[in-house]
């Protein structure tokens, strides 16, 4: 299945209108994405609870890590370096933190709150190989930006 990104944007935009909580947020769009495409099966947010430290935070899917160390992993390097992870095969990725052996493929993004502090990352994981692609990065972060835009 093609994911309809208008129509996912559109129906993001239209949930989260006037919501200003992070936690509403990311739920919302985690269960919005998950369900827009059949490549993603895991989809969820790991939250800056700490320097350098990622917290689980809302999902869907199997069991997440709950802890994450931006030192660590795909979702540790987004946070580390505040640039989008687009990886074809996790297994080539050095430091790869396996929280389900299912996972093939991966993309993290960078989540920016309105003043530029990172708030989390949006971690979405497929089990095939190179399921993401650039359109998925640039359309989900758009996607991002302008939900989070009224995180304080």
């Amino acid at each position: 299945m093609a994911i309809d990104y208008p129509t996912l944007a559109q129906t993001i935009a239209s949930l989260t209108k006037g919501e200003d909580d992070p936690i509403a947020l990311m739920a919302t769009l985690a269960c919005e994405i998950h369900h827009a495409d059949t490549r993603f099966d895991w989809t969820g947010f790991y939250r800056v609870t700490a320097p350098d430290m990622l917290k689980i935070g809302p999902y869907q899917g199997g069991h997440g890590c709950l802890h994450i160390p931006f030192s660590r992993g795909v979702c540790g390097a987004a946070a580390r370096t505040g640039e989008t992870q687009l990886v074809p095969d996790v297994d080539a990725f050095p430091g790869h933190i396996a929280c389900a052996s299912s996972t093939r493929s991966e993309l993290v993004l960078p989540v920016w709150n309105a003043t530029g502090d990172l708030i989390a990352v949006l971690d979405i994981d497929s089990d095939q190989p190179d399921a993401f692609n650039t359109q998925d990065a640039t359309v989900l972060a758009a996607i991002l930006k302008t939900t989070f835009a009224c995180v304080k």
